[in-house]
C-alpha cells in the first residue's frame, strides 16, 4: 500500500522540489534571456504547473473527476511558491504569474495529458 502511494506521489514530489529551487535562487544568480527573458520565464512557470497539475492528477489516481483537485493543488502550490520567494533576494512575489501563467499551464497541462496520454484510472 505505501509503496502504490510512494509511487503514485513521487513524481509530484521531485517536481515540487525543483520548482522550489529555481524559486529559491536569488535574482543575481538566474540567467538573463536578453529580449526573450519574459517569455521565457512565464513559459517555464506555465510548463513547470503544466506538469505538476499532471503528476498531481497521477497522484490522485488519474481519475477523471479529480483533474479540478489536481488543479487547484498546483494554483495552491503556485501560491505558496510566490510567497516562499518573496523572501528570496532580489526577487518579488507575483499574483499575476499565479492567476494567469501558473493557472493556466496547469490547466493546459492536464487537458494536453488528457488528449495525448489517455491515462487509466489508477487502483
Amino acid at each position: 500500500m505505501l509503496r502504490g502511494i510512494v509511487h503514485r506521489w513521487l513524481p509530484a514530489l521531485l517536481l515540487m522540489l525543483v520548482i522550489f529551487m529555481f524559486s529559491a535562487q536569488p535574482s543575481e544568480t538566474l540567467p538573463d534571456f536578453n529580449r526573450l527573458d519574459g517569455v521565457v520565464k512565464k513559459g517555464g512557470h506555465m510548463l513547470g504547473y503544466g506538469l505538476l497539475a499532471a503528476t498531481y492528477w497521477r497522484g490522485l489516481g488519474w481519475d477523471g473527476r479529480r483533474r479540478p483537485l489536481a488543479w487547484l493543488l498546483a494554483v495552491l502550490y503556485a501560491a505558496s511558491d510566490e510567497f516562499h520567494q518573496s523572501f528570496v533576494p532580489g526577487r518579488n512575489a507575483s499574483l499575476w504569474d499565479v492567476v494567469i501563467f501558473d493557472s493556466l499551464g496547469a490547466v493546459i497541462g492536464i487537458w494536453l495529458w488528457s488528449v495525448f496520454f489517455k491515462p487509466r484510472e489508477l487502483p
